[in-house]
């Protein structure tokens, strides 16, 4: 995908939060039986609220984890400029108030054949898609995230000082080239290496660059729509001198971030367990959320199994292939991020 920037464009380029883009991520990962790639399982109040009829409608028109497809953008508007404690309350207004004839554009596109949902078609039908889908989505947020939110607004906000210091020392176009590695800036145009071969232009218009800890590890874009441009980014992926030291630790929690470390070089599960002091089914549900989150990859040697990390794992990690990590291994709690079968 290609996004041609004019100089107005460029010098309206922000950096924020968006509350809406995490809680969408968050109920992705809620409607997957595997949980999070890093974070693990949403809980049970996520799986209880997404039996609430208004919450199941916005199920309804969220890509499916591991899927390629199209999430209606009315589901994430952009971020408005204003104190972030008001951000998405106004984001919700926005999405209450997207007009009908756009509901049914973007709806169509969700499901551009047949088998849209019955109960999307009559929201759509009656004019109160809008409306609902915004009730969910907080009903949502208040059952599965509100609680959790200070610790990853923290996170957030810690990723928007690093970056707003990397265009302030090196400029724009050096903190989008290294902003993520499917990302890129040639100068004129914004690149993303995605499955969408799209190529659009924005002429004095804002776009909004949003980290995500929820959205690990896509890159998603809102750049067809002028008035709604957004590129989230995941945390975690970049080059290891814009990741501040313990990230790995609050991102995939204190045993998988020492497990991760440690997999410079190949290692079995009794290894791990060992040389981590965990018992052998702790590694192995560890090795299972790294190995399905694409950090490590596996391989055979007669009977035995061995994992190493990846080279995703050594993005996250923020190491090149052959250096050796060096990550914090010390044990913390996080407010937000439970390590299942960890046994702390």
């Amino acid at each position: 995908m290609v996004a041609h920037l004019d100089g107005p464009s460029l010098a309206r380029l922000r950096l924020a939060i968006s509350p809406a883009s995490e809680v969408t991520s968050w109920m992705r990962a809620a409607l997957s039986r595997f949980g999070h790639p890093v974070h693990g399982d949403p809980g049970p109040a996520a799986r209880a609220a997404l039996r609430h009829p208004d919450v199941a409608l916005v199920a309804a028109l969220v890509t499916p984890p591991g899927r390629l497809g199209y999430t209606p953008d009315l589901l994430t508007p952009k971020p408005p400029l204003g104190p972030l404690d008001a951000v998405f309350d106004r984001q919700l207004a926005a999405m209450a108030a997207t007009p009908d004839d756009e509901v049914t554009i973007q709806v169509n596109a969700r499901y551009p054949a047949e088998g849209m949902p019955a109960r999307v078609r009559a929201a759509v039908e009656d004019g109160t898609l809008a409306r609902r889908v915004t009730d969910g989505l907080r009903h949502f947020w208040l059952a599965a995230l509100a609680e959790q939110w200070p610790a990853v607004r923290a996170m957030l906000e810690a990723e928007l000082a690093v970056r707003a210091t990397a265009m302030a020392t090196a400029g724009v176009g050096s903190m989008l080239n290294n902003l993520h590695p499917k990302v890129g800036w040639t100068g004129r145009s914004l690149t993303i290496d995605s499955s969408y071969r799209i190529t659009t232009a924005l002429t004095g218009a804002e776009l909004v660059l949003a980290p995500s800890a929820l959205a690990w590890p896509q890159v998603s874009t809102q750049l067809c729509d002028e008035g709604n441009a957004v590129l989230v980014y995941p945390l975690g992926v970049g080059r290891a001198e814009q990741r501040r030291a313990g990230r790995l630790d609050d991102l995939v929690g204190a045993s998988r971030a020492a497990i991760l470390a440690d997999l410079d070089v190949p290692r079995s599960t009794g290894q791990l367990s060992e040389r981590h002091r965990l018992a052998p089914a702790t590694v192995s549900y560890h090795l299972g959320v790294l190995l399905r989150s694409g950090l490590v990859v596996r391989s055979r040697e007669r009977h035995s199994v061995f994992y190493r990390r990846s080279a995703h794992g050594d993005g996250l990690v923020g190491c090149r292939s052959g250096q050796e990590a060096t990550l914090s291994a010390s044990r913390r709690n996080t407010a937000w991020v439970g390590e299942p079968g960890s046994g702390t």
